[in-house]
């Protein structure tokens, strides 16, 4: 009915923490990222995209099936009080589970770009680059 406004709204508060970040960022400098290559602000846009990504495909499939629609409340869900303890308790848990699951991806996603870019070598003193 409504799970996906759980993602959404986890979606825009780390929208709002990536334009903090980067604006951060900015002002500091880049020592972090010359280390691993990775800035903070790039490992949320890979949060952003996952979690954007799955609350428009997910909004898609409830406005297929009617779940949602173009007037108000736009939740059919609403329109019905006996209807509104249900969609309640489907956000509590299929929508929690689901943004935990994504988040817990995006986390391993991040370990795993870590750990590559510790165990790769630097480009100047690689033997493949042709450096000492």
């Amino acid at each position: 009915m409504a799970c996906f406004l759980v993602p959404m709204g986890e979606a825009i508060v780390t929208s709002v923490v990536q334009k903090v970040v980067e604006n951060r960022e900015k002002k500091v400098g880049e020592e972090r990222t010359k280390k691993t290559g990775f800035s903070w602000s790039r490992r949320l846009s890979w949060l952003n995209k996952l979690l954007w990504g799955g609350t428009i495909l997910l909004a898609l499939e409830h406005i297929w099936h009617g779940e949602v629609v173009p007037w108000p409340p736009f939740l059919t869900a609403m329109n019905n009080p006996a209807d509104v303890a249900p969609m309640l308790h489907e956000m509590a848990t299929v929508g929690v589970a689901m943004a935990i699951t994504v988040t817990v991806v995006w986390a391993i996603m991040v370990m795993i770009a870590e750990l590559k870019a510790k165990a790769t070598p630097e480009a100047k003193g690689s033997p493949v680059s042709g450096g000492a």
